[in-house]
């Protein structure tokens, strides 16, 4: 199936061909569906945090800053903006001249109220001569969406949603980039690093992200007082997957060439175990507010902070009593408790082991990254949400699923769907360091049966393609 021509250039991507050959089977057998057991709800996997307790969690991350705290902030900020503007795209190449469509016509009612309008106003007086709502008035509102879109304009068709002005204050212009780096400072500080923050972009977008922060990073250093410790990645070749036919076969260019696709945010895990912290935030690039709804963005950062440090501390004092072979055997049942009601680790089976196994199967169980995820009531948005899955070890624990990972077609699944109340909104707090000090290989952690296969095109050719367990997802499901 796969020529010499292949091989050199799978070789050349950094791929091996065993992965190929992996991806090609994963095509053919498909993934299966999870065995979703209920969906998870306050009291049952989402807990709620009183007053007190947050208290206690702002103090432990306010004191794991000042002391040793060594903390990323890690951002996928690869995102096209393309998207965004589907609706005026479709538009501004139809042969209409004024708007019909309620999503356009509401942009042009309310365009004065966009972030960005003082940047159009001025394209569109140097290049059109007039202002917007000049040209509005002559009814010219492709040409508007031309300077907002096009290359010769704004460029914003094509500019990652991370150098989109998103927000307007009384002296300035925030990208959700810029507004990063303000929750970086305000979160994120730690004595020892300053505040760190690691962007995953698009390769033909490097220039743009590292021009926008060495423009503003001396600014933005002073205002917050922090020295900031920004760093970027793209996603690696290496993780990229192989396309199929509707037969499954490799999909080819007209050269005959084999065609690879990134791999969904799933292919970040590569990113993310490059990094050096020992606790890493997670946040995606439009997760951003203005300065106004700030505050309990960032006191719940904090408490997701101070949630992971305090059960990290704990995790890492019951590993060295683990270590030694006098633990009591009270401890160990202290520590299978503590394993089911705070890390939602529940096996049947760990009351008939031996005593050896316990504590073998305890330390495995505990000696693992450590996860706190956010979650928000579900309001209707698009997204994963939190469920109890029962594995093929017979263990059940707490996901964070996609939709395509879910088989709706079994009404008892498609009734669990209807009834979760919670939402992802992609806001992690996790440790990737063990109780040694040395870094996790996040790579072990991964269920490679957790991916999923969807459907693209290429030049007006359908084709299948291949993505790996989600990043908050499959990728983090151990």
């Amino acid at each position: 199936m796969l020529t010499e021509k292949d091989l050199t250039q799978i070789s050349s991507l950094g791929i091996a061909e065993s992965q190929v050959l992996t991806q090609l089977h994963d095509f053919q057998e498909g993934f299966p569906f999870l065995d979703v057991v209920r969906a998870a709800d306050v009291e049952d996997g989402i807990l709620t945090i009183d007053l007190e307790m947050q208290a206690k969690l702002r103090t432990y991350w306010l004191n794991y800053l000042k002391q040793s705290g060594n903390v990323v902030k890690f951002v996928p900020a690869s995102g096209a903006a393309s998207r965004m503007f589907k609706d005026l795209y479709t538009f501004r190449d139809s042969t209409e001249t004024v708007p019909e469509g309620a999503s356009v016509i509401r942009f042009f009612e309310d365009i004065e109220s966009f972030a960005f309008f003082s940047v159009l106003d001025g394209y569109c007086m140097e290049i059109h001569g007039y202002d917007v709502a000049g040209l509005i008035s002559q009814k010219r509102y492709k040409d508007i969406l031309s300077i907002l879109l096009d290359e010769k304009g704004m460029n914003y068709g094509k500019l990652p949603k991370g150098l989109l002005v998103f927000h307007k204050y009384p002296h300035e212009l925030r990208t959700p980039f810029l507004e990063h780096l303000v929750e970086g400072a305000l979160y994120c500080n730690s004595r020892k690093r300053g505040a760190s923050l690691h962007f995953t972009v698009s390769p033909e977008h490097m220039e743009l992200f590292k021009n926008h922060y060495r423009h503003e990073a001396l600014r933005y250093g002073n205002r917050f007082g922090v020295q900031y410790n920004v760093t970027f990645s793209t996603q690696k070749s290496s993780t990229n997957t192989i396309a199929v036919d509707a037969e499954n076969k490799p999909f080819r260019d007209d050269n005959g060439n084999l065609i690879f696709r990134p791999a969904g945010h799933g292919a970040l895990i590569d990113n993310l175990n490059d990094l050096e912290g020992d606790v890493v935030f997670i946040k995606n690039i439009d997760n951003v507010v203005p300065d106004r709804l700030k505050d309990i963005t960032v006191d719940y950062k904090i408490i997701l902070g101070g949630m992971l440090v305090s059960i990290q501390r704990q995790v890492f004092a019951y590993l060295e009593e683990l270590d030694d072979a006098n633990v009591s055997e009270a401890k160990l049942h202290v520590i299978r408790r503590f394993c089911e009601s705070k890390l939602a680790m529940y096996c049947n089976h760990l009351k008939l082991m031996d005593r050896e196994d316990l504590i073998d199967c305890l330390h495995e169980t505990l000696n693992r990254p450590i996860r706190v995820c956010g979650m928000v009531r579900n309001e209707g948005e698009p997204g994963g949400g939190p469920f109890w899955v029962r594995r093929a070890d017979g263990l059940i624990s707490l996901q964070i699923l996609e939709k395509a990972q879910l088989n709706l077609e079994d009404p008892k699944v498609e009734e669990m769907m209807k009834e979760s109340a919670y939402f992802n909104p992609v806001d992690l707090a996790c440790g990737i360091r063990n109780y040694k000090g040395e870094k996790f290989n996040l790579h072990k952690y991964v269920d490679k049966n957790t991916g999923f296969i969807s459907e693209k095109s290429y030049n007006g050719r359908t084709l299948k393609a291949l993505e790996l367990p989600g990043l908050w997802n499959g990728a983090m499901s151990n």
